[in-house]
């Protein structure tokens, strides 16, 4: 009876007898003490596994297209870039390692291209980005028709490329277009063959260029002014500040990451523009306004130098993965400095 009693008062961690305290003392009442050994790891719950598998079924949907549309084709370039396909269906293709980059490199007519396109990107992105945050910064304000603006600030967004490159085409019509006509009207010259001049062709398909971007950064730059409390604007305007110190001490530091997104993004994408410069001039006069993505076009669907337009087209996405790096980076530096 004694050894059946003493059995049940002892714990499994007192051999002597009794429960262990929170102290480690034996002590009848105590709590046992805790194994510092963790227990072997168990194979996930069931709920949460299923939980993954069906993640992954919903993004299935959106993932394949993305990997026969986007990631095949990219691919698939990059192998072409090392052979040397032409067109022709009788014509075999053969691998070439890196001959078709080692022409590139000495190929004057495509660094041209290069230069151009830089010129185009900087040329549109900066004053379609000053213009932008100007019209951001009227339609922010308390105006009447103030719906009716905004309205139509993003009308030259929703219209086509092609569309809008036949629209200015009409307007830079030397003969009957817009701007001659109002050139002439106002007695400054009989105009000229805008699309046409190697001193102005550039210029003017910069400048739609501009027209035609400006409303999805007007977009992206007023909502942000939207996002910015009115309670800071109206304390630093109690405190004397002016419209401009306003504006570089509360508007500006809250649209910045907005703005740097959206300045990287145009430009990368002006960089690749194609199809509003191939309807205004197809890369004329004389290669003045041959981007290297109407370079590339035309090296392999007019001449069938496929392997040779893959490598420009290599070329390119390295550079545009260079600037997206390092807008990626200065993001990042931008979120630990908070």
């Amino acid at each position: 009876m004694t050894s059946v009693t003493a059995t049940k008062r002892s714990g499994p961690d007192d051999p002597h007898g009794g429960h262990s305290g929170r102290d480690g003392h034996g002590g009848q009442g105590g709590r046992p003490r805790r194994s510092w050994r963790p227990g072997p790891s168990g194979p996930p719950p069931r709920g949460k596994a299923f939980g993954d598998r069906a993640a992954w079924f919903l993004v299935l949907p959106a993932l394949i297209p993305i990997l026969i549309l986007s990631v095949g084709p990219l691919l698939y370039g990059i192998a072409l870039a090392f052979t040397d396909a032409q067109s022709g269906r009788t014509r075999s293709t053969q691998w070439i390692g890196t001959l078709n980059f080692q022409d590139l490199l000495h190929d004057t007519l495509f660094w041209d291209s290069f230069r151009i396109g830089l010129v185009w990107a900087v040329g549109v992105t900066v004053p379609q980005f000053l213009l932008a945050l100007g019209l951001a910064l009227l339609l922010n304000q308390n105006l009447r028709l103030r719906w009716l603006a905004r309205a139509l600030a993003i009308v030259p967004w929703a219209m086509p490329e092609v569309v809008v490159g036949i629209m200015w085409r009409l307007v830079y019509n030397p003969d009957a277009g817009i701007l001659n006509e109002t050139i002439r009207d106002l007695g400054l010259g009989d105009g000229r063959d805008w699309l046409t001049g190697l001193a102005t062709a550039l210029p003017a398909v910069i400048l739609v260029g501009i027209w035609a971007g400006m409303p999805q950064t007007t977009v992206a730059l007023l909502a942000g002014l939207q996002n910015t409390p009115r309670e800071l604007h109206e304390a630093a305007a109690l405190d004397g500040a002016g419209a401009w110190r306003r504006f570089r001490t509360v508007t500006w530091p809250a649209i910045k990451p907005i703005a740097l997104a959206i300045s990287a993004l145009n430009l990368i994408w002006n960089f690749n523009s194609f199809a509003l410069v191939y309807v205004l001039t197809s890369g004329g006069p004389g290669g003045r306004t041959r981007l290297p993505m109407l370079f590339a076009y035309e090296e392999a669907f007019r001449y069938g130098q496929f392997g040779y337009a893959a490598a420009m087209g290599c070329v390119m996405v390295a550079v545009i993965s260079v600037l997206l790096a390092f807008y990626l980076v200065g993001r990042l530096r931008a979120g630990e400095d908070r």
